[in-house]
């Protein structure tokens, strides 16, 4: 599998893992409420079975192509540290993360993950387009 073939793959297991989640939980797939609920002591098995499966994602995709998945950083940590700062501070001004609002808040049609979605999609395309070599 190459190309699109992986993030295609991806996407289709977070949508079907989002959607079991609801159908079966009652529960929306946020990965920044889940890792806050966690880290608050609420719910904590299930919130740690669902952080530990994520974690798991690798050694599953090891298991299943024979390699673990080939991933190339090129920022330094200073402006990883900082976007990862940024990405914490948005979650909580918008009351949620690109997984919450964008997978499971898009495809319920809500309006708040609509334009939570078109501010994520929209600011990413703006910092990479100032900062980084469009390729």
């Amino acid at each position: 599998m190459s190309g699109y073939g992986h993030p295609l793959l991806g996407g289709m297991l977070l949508g079907v893992a989002s959607m079991l989640l609801l159908l079966l939980n009652g529960r929306i797939a946020g990965i920044s409420g889940i890792v806050g609920r966690l880290l608050q002591g609420q719910r904590f098995l299930e919130n740690a079975a669902f952080v530990m499966g994520l974690s798991a994602g690798p050694i599953a995709y090891a298991a299943i192509f024979g390699a673990f998945p080939v991933i190339t950083i090129t920022a330094s940590w200073p402006v990883l540290i900082v976007a990862g700062l940024l990405v914490g501070v948005g979650t909580r001004m918008g009351a949620g993360c690109t997984s919450g609002h964008g997978i499971v808040g898009v495809a319920r049609f809500s309006r708040r993950s609509i334009v939570a979605t078109a501010v994520f999609l929209g600011s990413g395309i703006l910092v990479a387009t100032l900062t980084g070599p469009v390729r």
